[in-house]
């Protein structure tokens, strides 16, 4: 099979059927070999009927529906585990990304040699305020922080090998930073493409302005696992020993000086310098034992994605 298009969504029944025979104009035009899989985020409209009555036309639609709203990242986890094309593309089902872009993300993939493909929507039909300079914000930290050089890490227009998305791990809300965890899963040749961007036609968006909130938080996240993920006892312990022994000379200074040069003076735990000592050495403690923490949890068996699937559409 050549291609999986994976798309997550919530609430679009009025676009559902406009999206799918979009996609397959394009595939059938590019005598590409398909299969469309739709994944059911716990829609409370029709958009689960919509999707099996597709499905009873199609044998290539596929369907996975959640019990409850579990979020984009575990409906793209869910979406990846059932890929069998060669190149995975995935897209937004609110018609805001253009099923025309696909030929083109494939052949990067598939002639290019790229691992992972990221859409740039250039030209946005978002409002400015509320949308575009908070994501140029996003991005402008996403690459500082990251390392991976792209304009747009937020784009659902994705094209992915087959390998990427069965070796990176989408928990949380980490699909935003799917270009990180597959740079630090060893995937490092990674393109983009400036795609086009349509407005919305159906319903309204189902994401505010809490997500670049969560976004930053997400960012920060990443960084620190990326760099730290695997090895917390190096900052942590580092911390710890330095606060430990800031800590531990003062103490030692107000012994000394206590017992040889000042024996008659103020008492010890009257001076500002002791709880000063007190505190780093706790302080420098409390790091080391949260380093020593973080590494048995690595060595842990890692706990697996928890979402729940109440119906499936031609999948085995």
């Amino acid at each position: 099979m050549n291609i999986s298009v994976v798309i997550p969504l919530l609430n679009e029944e009025d676009s559902l059927k406009e999206l799918h025979d979009w996609i397959v104009s394009v595939m059938l035009s590019n005598q590409f070999s398909y299969e469309i899989l739709f994944i059911d985020d716990g829609s409370t409209d029709n958009s689960w009927k919509v999707i099996s009555e597709l499905s009873e036309i199609s044998p290539n639609v596929k369907g996975l529906r959640f019990l409850k709203n579990f979020g984009k990242s575990q409906a793209l986890h869910a979406g990846f585990a059932e890929t069998k094309g060669d190149v995975v593309i995935t897209m937004d089902a609110d018609l805001q990304d253009n099923p025309e872009e696909i030929p083109d993300l494939y052949r990067m993939i598939s002639d290019d040699g790229f691992d992972l493909v990221s859409g740039w929507k250039k030209k946005r039909y978002d409002s400015y305020f509320s949308k575009n300079l908070p994501s140029k914000l996003f991005n402008w930290a996403a690459r500082r922080t990251s390392g991976v050089k792209l304009n747009d890490f937020n784009c659902g227009l994705k094209a992915y090998t087959n390998q990427v998305v069965k070796h990176i791990d989408v928990y949380g809300e980490m699909h935003r930073y799917i270009p990180v965890l597959a740079k630090n899963a060893g995937f490092i040749k990674i393109g983009e493409k400036v795609v086009k961007h349509q407005a919305r036609k159906y319903g309204k968006t189902k994401f505010g302005m809490n997500r670049f909130i969560n976004g930053f938080l997400d960012l920060i996240t990443i960084w620190f696992v990326s760099r730290f993920g695997r090895r917390p006892m190096h900052l942590f312990g580092s911390l710890g020993v330095i606060m430990f022994i800031i800590g531990f000379g003062f103490a030692f200074y107000l012994g000394l000086d206590k017992l040889f040069f000042n024996p008659t003076g103020r008492l010890i735990t009257e001076r500002p310098q002791f709880y000063l000592a007190l505190s780093t050495m706790i302080i420098g403690s409390q790091f080391f034992i949260a380093g020593f923490l973080g590494e048995l949890v690595l060595r842990s068996k890692r706990q697996q994605q928890r979402y729940f699937i109440k119906d499936k559409l031609n999948l085995a």
